[in-house]
């Protein structure tokens, strides 16, 4: 008896899998008008090529969001609106100079930081290594520090050199469900008192210091950035490529003269601090179902050093071009369908937080969040949806998994139980409600592309993109016509 039970149990998924049913012939329809007639590519030309980079709470973030706006107004969507919540001051670059000027005249690649204070004009000087050196010790040698430029790091030997492991690949790892939440955020606040590293910015900041170099993780001349706003104690930052940065070490333990000139020029905004979400929605039809929610969603900002193409331009543009080709073909969902680009992803989920604060946590929202099926969110990686992270959620992954197989003929894997963190489902799984986030390419993404000057639209191809319009477009109708909402994951056992 008890063998058969535990049998039962371990085919439960599969069976429930087989006889999942769903709306084949609209299926069909949503593949051919997203195929043969995509607008998926054009709109993340338009972010990535035209409007840029998408930095929060900058000029070319609302830009961004009014354009959004804009389409999901022409396309009959209803309600396209801003949702708005405390962020801060917007930044943008204006001016960058960056080059050797001593031994030999050589340009140098590099970025500064977001937010990053401006120079006094040009700051030309030889730099200064601190690394290593306390924030006690550099007190005690602070009229050095006036107007110099400093680096702060030693020579970078710890470059990224790997990817992660597409876990749709035939050398993945087992599947295994992921960690806690806590475990997979890594966007939470400090606690407690300055760390050293706070102590040596606040040094370097009353020192009145020039500028800051530090060396970027990426290879071949690859800048990463992703450093959030110092606020009053923050100091001109550049980040240098790696190989670039060592060279100036290299020179400065030979004994060699050498010298640097340093112009950062950028505009702070603050006439508006506020972060902004873009919402609509296809209403339900089903007067018993259409208060309930199944929503898509994706970030629209971007890091400021490239064009901010695979994060998240194609991934904005994918939840754009779903809902675009549901109302094309004009899809009656039983339940509302609902589509968010979020502000504010990028220095800490801000805007999905801000959200799900507003609309689903808490006793006053228990309502919403017990009518609340799904949140469907794209972000890392790029290209194909090969399939979904399924959070730990049995149940839920046997619906995906016979969503999932009309598309293996055009790129589809298979989906997993583990998890992924550091993006924006993470926020609706913290208030208890299915989050759920597709796994794409990660080829180069981690050594070359994420959050760095490389983010461009050649990293991208068409066809993917249109495919995964497609298998959002069709998991979002789906998830909004069967008769139940989508499984909770059962709690985590203590």
């Amino acid at each position: 008896m008890i063998r058969r039970l535990v049998l039962a149990a371990a085919l439960a998924p599969a069976l429930l899998s087989a006889q999942e049913p769903f709306d084949r012939a609209m299926v069909a329809k949503i593949r051919d008008e997203g195929l043969n007639r995509s607008h998926a590519w054009e709109m993340i030309d338009t972010l990535a090529t035209v409007i840029g980079p998408r930095l929060t709470a900058s000029p070319a973030y609302m830009r961004a969001a009014t354009w959004a706006r804009d389409h999901m107004t022409a396309w009959g969507l209803s309600n396209p609106h801003f949702e708005t919540w405390p962020f801060g001051r917007g930044w943008e670059l204006q001016k960058f100079t960056l080059e050797m000027t001593e031994p030999r005249y050589a340009p140098m690649i590099g970025y500064p930081d977001a937010w990053s204070p401006s120079t006094n004009g040009d700051v030309v000087g030889t730099p200064m290594l601190i690394a290593g050196i306390s924030a006690d010790s550099l007190e005690k040698i602070r009229g050095r520090l006036k107007g110099a430029i400093v680096m702060t790091q030693p020579l970078m030997t710890t470059f990224i050199r790997e990817d992660r492991i597409n876990p749709t690949a035939s050398n993945a790892p087992p599947d295994v469900p992921p960690a806690p939440q806590a475990a997979r955020g890594g966007r939470g606040g400090g606690r407690g008192g300055p760390t050293e590293a706070q102590r040596i910015a606040t040094v370097l900041h009353d020192a009145g210091v020039g500028a800051v170099l530090k060396p970027s993780r990426g290879e071949h001349g690859t800048i990463f950035l992703q450093t959030r706003d110092a606020g009053a104690i923050g100091v001109p930052t550049v980040v240098v490529s790696g190989e670039n940065y060592n060279n100036l070490i290299r020179l400065i333990e030979s004994r060699t003269s050498v010298k640097v000139r340093v112009n950062v020029q950028g505009r702070y905004f603050t006439q508006d601090t506020s972060g902004y979400n873009v919402i609509a929605e296809i209403p339900g039809s089903d007067p018993r179902l259409r208060d309930e929610v199944v929503m898509i969603g994706g970030h629209l900002d971007s890091w400021h050093a490239a064009t901010g193409a695979t994060d998240n331009a194609d991934g904005a543009a994918t939840v754009l071009e779903a809902m675009r080709i549901l109302k094309a073909v004009g899809a009656k969902p039983r339940r509302t369908i609902r589509v968010a680009l979020w502000g504010g992803e990028e220095e800490g989920l801000y805007g999905s937080r801000a959200w799900v604060a507003q609309h689903l946590a808490g006793d006053a929202n228990k309502a919403a969040r017990d009518k609340f099926s799904v949140y469907l969110n794209i972000d890392p990686g790029y290209g194909l949806v090969y399939g979904f992270f399924m959070e730990g959620n049995e149940p839920a992954k046997a619906i995906f998994d016979a969503w999932l197989e009309p598309f293996k003929d055009i790129g589809a894997r298979k989906n997993v139980i583990a998890g992924i963190g550091n993006t924006d489902h993470l926020s609706f799984i913290a208030e208890g409600v299915p989050g759920f986030n597709p796994i794409q390419e990660y080829a180069n993404y981690d050594v070359r592309i994420h959050h760095t000057n490389m983010d461009t639209m050649e990293r991208m191809k068409p066809e993917d993109v249109k495919e995964a319009a497609v298998v959002f477009a069709a998991f979002a109708y789906n998830a909004a016509m069967r008769d139940a909402m989508i499984p909770r994951a059962a709690p985590p056992h203590p």
